[in-house]
């Protein structure tokens, strides 16, 4: 009995909380959040629901430590940009991190958008707000100005994956967009004609160049409003 406790005790030790993570991130991202059971990351990590219950209390919980963990490791681009990276560098850094890792992890969007108030979301407004503070915002549009680019990033990754999920895997993209650019352009002219005329940049367009320009923009006009003269304000020439 003693040897059993033993060995049960040492199983756990070395089944570590960021190994239980870890496993979860894998099987969120092999099957989504439907997939995740404690049932099936019992097989998978090859011990009983009991150990893992002893670092997890809840597939909540479970959930709520995988997004932290993949979050992380997008906002961990930033420390690693040269010193002199202007806070508008720092911005792109993150935002194309977080764009990537949403794309790679679609089930953690949902996740973002329910878990405002837990860690992971702060997190996320704490880098992008610093920067927007060292581009020289007064402190009254601190608050407007990072809720914009965060809801922002999140809305654009998270419907960036969305859209990846309706392709699915193996989906050829350049296909897809030509039959739905072909369909804008045989829409009516009279009722459609402003999307009749841009159906050829649907075609050629690049998500995570549209994603940037689309910060791009919101900084313009953060920087217009709370700088004006900034010459950041005025948004580059096509």
């Amino acid at each position: 009995m003693a040897t059993r406790t033993h060995r049960s005790q040492r199983r756990t030790q070395a089944l570590s909380r960021e190994r239980i993570v870890e496993a979860a991130v894998e099987l969120l991202g092999a099957a989504g959040e439907s997939g995740l059971t404690f049932r099936t990351l019992s097989e998978h990590l090859a011990t009983g629901p009991g150990a893992i219950y002893w670092h997890v209390a809840n597939k909540d919980e479970l959930l709520g430590a995988a997004t932290d963990a993949v979050v992380a490791a997008a906002l961990a681009v930033e420390p690693a940009l040269p010193a002199d990276a202007t806070p508008r560098d720092r911005i792109h850094a993150v935002a194309l991190g977080l764009f990537d890792a949403i794309d790679r992890h679609p089930w953690i969007a949902g996740q973002l958008t329910a878990t405002t108030f837990q860690s992971t979301t702060p997190r996320i407004f704490e880098s992008i707000g610093r920067q927007i503070r060292d581009l020289g915002v007064p402190r009254s549009g601190w608050f407007t100005a990072t809720s914009a680019l965060v809801e922002y990033i999140l809305g654009a990754a998270g419907q960036n994956a969305a859209n990846g999920r309706v392709l699915g895997p193996g989906a050829d993209r350049t296909a897809y967009l030509d039959s739905v650019s072909r369909a804008w352009e045989d829409l009516d002219p009279d009722d459609f004609p402003f999307t009749r005329a841009v159906a050829d940049q649907l075609r050629e367009h690049d998500d995570r160049e549209q994603f940037l320009a689309g910060i791009d923009l919101l900084l313009a006009g953060v920087t217009a409003r709370h700088l004006p003269g900034d010459p950041a304000a005025t948004p580059p020439a096509p």
